[in-house]
């Protein structure tokens, strides 16, 4: 009796694993929710202000030719992070921090004209958002008048391609002055990657210039102000079909 107890509750045992385990094979596998990702938006730059001169940078003690400068703008939404461009324009260099927050400390040198903007990131997605471009001189010490800001150009955008349905076009630029006393600018335009050739001085940040096509120029600008100091451009290149 003994035995058949036995025997009889593995029967069941077994017929009990069987049901359980059936049936799977007529289930359709239920896809996993992938949580959808907001791309984020651009941030509003708050401090140094575009155009102007910053004096509320805190100098370092240990290197009195540079300050560290809060830069401020406000919160994006659907971003976790920042990375905050620098660019000297004097020497082309840029600076990366990236921040947390709305704001971050950064070392730049004085008496130096900057660009800065934003780049906003979010988590799970490579999308970017990107703010204006400010400009601003970091104070130096005893600067009484500051140079331009170094011209940008407008047309052609750098690295274009224009047709060569004309045999002119009007080359165009923008700048401004902490001073606001710019009284000439003088523009170097030529074939080869280091332009010397100059088209001469005007008032009017735009000048007329002749093309060919085939070919590929170079040119920049030198910005000069009432006490005569000058900022030089970088350099603008475009190809003519």
């Amino acid at each position: 009796m003994k035995t058949l107890k036995y025997i009889t509750f593995t029967f069941f045992s077994s017929l009990l694993v069987v049901s359980c385990g059936g049936g799977s094979d007529n289930e359709n596998p239920v896809d996993p929710v992938v949580p959808t990702v907001i791309d984020p938006d651009a941030a509003t730059l708050v401090f140094p202000e575009d155009n102007t001169e910053c004096n509320e940078g805190v100098i370092n003690t240990n290197d009195e030719t540079k300050s560290t400068v809060t830069f401020e703008w406000s919160a994006a939404e659907n971003t976790d992070s920042y990375e905050v461009k620098i660019k000297n324009l004097e020497s082309g260099s840029i600076t990366t921090a990236i921040s947390a927050t709305n704001q971050k400390e950064v070392s730049i040198n004085r008496g130096t004209p900057y660009e800065w903007y934003v780049i906003s990131l979010a988590n799970g997605t490579s999308s970017t958002a990107t703010s204006d471009i400010w400009t601003f001189y970091n104070q130096g010490p005893g600067i009484e008048n500051y140079a331009p800001f170094p011209a940008v150009a407008i047309s052609p955008q750098r690295g274009s391609t224009i047709s060569n349905a004309n045999t002119t076009i009007t080359l165009e630029w923008s700048t401004s002055d902490v001073d606001d006393d710019i009284v000439s600018y003088e523009v170097l335009f030529d074939t080869v990657e280091t332009p010397t050739t100059s088209l001469g001085s005007t008032t009017e940040p735009n000048i007329e210039v002749n093309i060919s096509s085939g070919s590929t120029y170079y040119w920049k600008v030198v910005t000069t102000d009432s006490f005569e100091n000058t900022s030089n451009s970088e350099l603008f290149e475009f190809r003519v079909e």
